[in-house]
């Protein structure tokens, strides 16, 4: 009887599950066909604007989606300390409910958002933004209703936090612009974009396509949210004037939205630059001019139209060059003309993981293995796997870039750094101990394999 009784109870399990997924997925469906309907209206009629958006913002199925969508993000809590396990412990509906209720009355108010500071590339430091979980989902939300409308606007050599595209499109289109002859780049470097956004010609720019009053005073809110730092005191607030803070949801729309105009003005087919067969090649702030000749004067259209948009160039970092002669970065890669090493006479576009890349993903895999201690082989590959894969697959891009050289050594460090990290006294009880320590992993626990992988799936795999 008590077999029969837990087979039950595991029956019921499984069909709850299967109707939880079967709702999301119903869910997701319907927020697709709205999202197509909202880009369809957009690209058909280029000078429409869309007066009610706000209602659907708080429609069940936007904010499950949201919320997902978030919880899938992961994320530390904001400053009211709630995480997502608090929010599944008291109940996801009781949590959206509460939200819909406070956007429907329009009682709805963000709370202050905690800044941190992050490491820079370069050894500074970036301020980020980290919203509560509650703010995070109304505005996953409202991006969801609204990136649509701006995605039919949007011009195609922008590729940073957008649906379907990457940095793997944009170091592909650069391959491309690099064979047709276009060895003139001007790569720029725009000092503090994120936070030097001017608040009223961003929202000038959202309405017109926006004139929901309702949706404009979400964004006006949270671009005017208070900022508490590390310290406990506030900055920012009700009559703060520019930026939009990094780390929030729904910032790198708006980022998009108010880069568009230099994408518009840079890709007008009869435009200064067009006719000058100059193109710009994007990526959120970063971005490079690309043409057989770049002149000053395209150099100097393009800071006047910046400063006009209250953004300024960093002139020290920014620089133009021929790429045929010198090599330039961008997006982590080094793009440069190499010669062949098996024909002198024949030279080939090496686009390689730069330097610094390669030294950043080395200090993270010894920052892990120092940090992990005593755990078994299986959770040394769960820890490890993520870090590898995440940099394979962003460097990896088949037929445009040249890794080989860059995961071997990878290869060869991660071989060496596991080896001295089962070479340890603590570590001699373990059939790890030894030279075989990253074969034993690759073949037996799933550790990915950097620079030879036969695709087959181990044994003992964690799945």
């Amino acid at each position: 009887m008590k077999n029969d009784s837990t087979q039950k109870k595991v029956e019921e399990a499984i069909d709850q599950l299967s109707r939880i997924k079967r709702k999301d997925r119903s869910a997701l469906e319907k927020v697709r066909l709205l999202q197509l309907k909202l880009y369809q209206k957009a690209k058909q009629q280029p000078t429409y604007k869309f007066y009610i958006l706000y209602d659907k913002v708080f429609l069940v199925h936007i904010l499950e989606q949201a919320y997902l969508r978030c919880k899938a993000k992961a994320g530390s809590p904001g400053v009211d300390k709630v995480s997502f396990a608090q929010i599944e412990q008291t109940g996801r509906g009781v949590f959206l409910e509460q939200i819909r209720e406070e956007l429907r009355t329009r009682s709805y108010k963000p709370s202050p958002v905690k800044r941190v500071w992050i490491e820079k590339e370069n050894g500074g430091q970036r301020p980020l933004g980290i919203p509560t979980i509650k703010d995070r989902v109304v505005q996953q939300a409202c991006k969801m209703v609204i990136e649509p409308i701006f995605e039919a606007d949007f011009e195609d050599h922008s590729h940073g936090f957008r649906p379907n595209r990457s940095a793997k499109d944009a170091i592909t289109q650069i391959k491309e612009n690099l064979t047709e002859g276009m060895h003139a780049v001007y790569d720029a470097d725009l000092s503090k974009y994120f936070d030097s956004i001017p608040h009223d010609k961003l929202m000038a720019t959202i309405r017109q396509r926006i004139a929901d009053p309702r949706i404009l005073r979400l964004i006006r809110q949270w671009l005017n949210v208070p900022i508490v730092e590390p310290d406990g005191t506030y900055t920012g607030g009700r009559g703060n004037t520019e930026g939009t803070p990094q780390g929030g949801v729904i910032s790198p729309l708006l980022a998009n939205i108010y880069m568009n105009l230099i994408d518009k003005i840079v890709g007008y087919p009869q435009g200064y630059y067009a006719k000058r067969g100059i193109r710009m090649i994007r990526y959120a702030d970063d971005f490079i001019l690309m043409g057989r000749h770049i002149g000053q004067e395209a150099t100097l259209r393009l800071h006047h139209y910046l400063e006009r948009m209250g953004l300024t160039i960093n002139a020290e970092k920014s620089k133009q060059v021929d790429a045929r002669r010198e090599s330039f970065d961008f997006l982590g890669f080094t793009i440069r003309y190499d010669r062949s090493i098996f024909d002198e006479s024949k030279r080939f576009w090496n686009i390689v993981p730069k330097p610094r890349s390669q030294k950043k993903i080395r200090q993270k895999i010894n920052t892990t293995l120092k940090a992990i201690g005593h755990y078994p082989p299986e959770r040394v590959a769960e820890e490890l796997n993520p870090i590898i894969r995440g940099w394979v697959n962003y460097y990896r891009i088949p037929g445009v870039s040249y890794t080989q050289v860059a995961t071997k050594r990878l290869d060869d460090y991660l071989r060496s750094r596991i080896e001295l990290y089962y070479k340890r006294k603590s570590q001699r009880k373990s059939r790890l101990h030894g030279d075989q320590a990253y074969q034993l992993l690759s073949r037996e626990y799933g550790l990915v394999t950097v620079y030879v992988n036969s695709g087959r799936r181990p044994a003992k795999a964690q799945r």
